[in-house]
Formats: C-alpha cells, sequence, structure tokens
C-alpha cells in the first residue's frame, strides 16, 4: 500500500499549476468570440462601417452581452461573475473533460477522466479567487486543496518556498506552451490550444492522483450513464456540470469563511 500523500506534496504539485492557470484565465477572460470588442473599436470611425447606424448597433450589443471588458461585465456584481466562469467557461471545460467518456468504462478505469476534471475545477477556482481579489499563489493553492481535495494546507506551508519560484516558474511556462504557441502563430488562443493546456494541466496532476478522487463529481445516475460506450459522454458532461457547481458552492463557503486574510492579498 503506497504511503499517504503529504499536504507538502500537494503544495509540491499545485504551486506550478495554479502559477500555470493565470495565462490560462487571461486567455479565456480576454476570448471575443463573437467580435463584439473588435468591431466596437473599430466603430471609432463611421465612415469604416459606413453609417452611424451600424456603430450604433455594435456598441448597442457590446454594451448588452455580459463578456470580460464590456459594459455589461462592469455592471456585474462579484458573483455574477463566477457565475459567468462557471456557466460559461465551465460548459467549455465540461466538454472537454467529458470527451474520455466516449470509451465508456474502459475509460473510467483510466486516471484521464479525474485528472482533466480536477484540472477544469482547479482553473476555474483560479478564476472565482480573482474575481474576489484573491491573486496570490499561496491563497489559491488553500483553496484548491479545501475544495477538491478536503485538506486544510496552513498558509505557511502553501506560500512555498522563495528558492523554489524559478522552477516553479519553469514548469507554468511548460505548461501553457501550447497558449503561447496559438498566439504567436494565430494572434489568439484557439480551442485546440486551451484543450492542449487543459490536458498538461492534468497531466501535471497526476502525482497526487489519489487526491483527485476527492474532487466534487457528479451523481450516482451521472456516473452509470458514463460507463456507457458513447453514450457515456454525455452522462460525464452532466456529472462534470454538477460537479462544478458543488465546486463553486464550496468555494464560495470557503472565501467567504477566510474573507479576512483573502481581502489582503
Amino acid at each position: 500500500m503506497a504511503d499517504p500523500i503529504s499536504d507538502g506534496q500537494v503544495v509540491a504539485v499545485l504551486r506550478p499549476f495554479v502559477r500555470a492557470c493565470a495565462p490560462m484565465i487571461d486567455a479565456l477572460r480576454e476570448a471575443d468570440p463573437f467580435g463584439l470588442r473588435g468591431r466596437a473599436r473599430k466603430a471609432g470611425g463611421a465612415d469604416e462601417f459606413g453609417d452611424d447606424g451600424f456603430k450604433e448597433k455594435v456598441l448597442g450589443a457590446l454594451t448588452s452581452v455580459k463578456v470580460p471588458g464590456t459594459a455589461a461585465w462592469a455592471a456585474m456584481d462579484i458573483d455574477q461573475r463566477a457565475g459567468w466562469w462557471v456557466n460559461r467557461v465551465g460548459r467549455l471545460t465540461s466538454v472537454l473533460t467529458s470527451i474520455p467518456g466516449l470509451g465508456g468504462a474502459l475509460a473510467d478505469r483510466l486516471p484521464v477522466q479525474d485528472t482533466l476534471g480536477a484540472a477544469s475545477q482547479g482553473l476555474l477556482l483560479c478564476a472565482i479567487a480573482g474575481e474576489y481579489g484573491v491573486t496570490d499563489v499561496g491563497s489559491r493553492v488553500r483553496l484548491i486543496a479545501s475544495v477538491l481535495f478536503d485538506r486544510d494546507i496552513t498558509p505557511a506551508l502553501a506560500a512555498g518556498k522563495p528558492a523554489d519560484e524559478s522552477a516553479e516558474d519553469s514548469a507554468a511556462a511548460r505548461l501553457t506552451e501550447e497558449l503561447t504557441e496559438s498566439e504567436r502563430a494565430h494572434g489568439k488562443v484557439t480551442v485546440k490550444a486551451v484543450a492542449g493546456t487543459l490536458w498538461r494541466l492534468g497531466r501535471s496532476l497526476w502525482g497526487i492522483t489519489e487526491e483527485l478522487e476527492k474532487r466534487p463529481r457528479g451523481r450516482f445516475y451521472h456516473r452509470a450513464l458514463g460507463m456507457v460506450p458513447v453514450v457515456g459522454a454525455a452522462g460525464d458532461y452532466l456529472g462534470e456540470r454538477w460537479g462544478l457547481k458543488r465546486a463553486w458552492k464550496r468555494a464560495h463557503e470557503w472565501l467567504m469563511a477566510n474573507s479576512h486574510w483573502a481581502s489582503l492579498s
């Protein structure tokens, strides 16, 4: 029987993971799937569009659509922004996580589902923490450890050692190589790059595989459906969505309970 995984091992794995989540979150935040922000910037000159009416329509759309960088986003409160991450971005990560479910029970015997699921949940927890002003690595490590693994990591341990920061930065850079290459080649982050980076983030958690089984997961009927080949992907998707909402509830409780120091981060 393997030795229990220590808090120190969890921290050693999570610190590079959290650092790598930052550029991924930035990429998702800056994504402009409808082209509204770019079109609004161009709308500064009506002649470019032919008439002022079209310009007003573009700016009106920009005002009403709730995505980062819009007036509607600025008017949202913290919980609404956190909900956006869970409900909008969470759908994408749940789809990517559920793809192994096409293999049914065979895929469920492998750690792929839990690694991708834990990576997705950890990524979105970092994004949610950012909306609450919790930006330091140590605090986010504690949040993920508590919500996903039911561990109460001390602030001192989660803060890591200054001597390790260079190695953590290098590890984070390797995890986000596909994002960097996508931006260089296409001027933006592609869905393929997001999927590849999510996979790398998941692989980085293999060092604590036993812990990944503790994360919030779907109900028994989601898992039962997930055992069926092909349609198992649908069961896994629904299970991941349900688990993510549980994770968000736990995260909200944790952030509120620790607001006395989180607000100082």
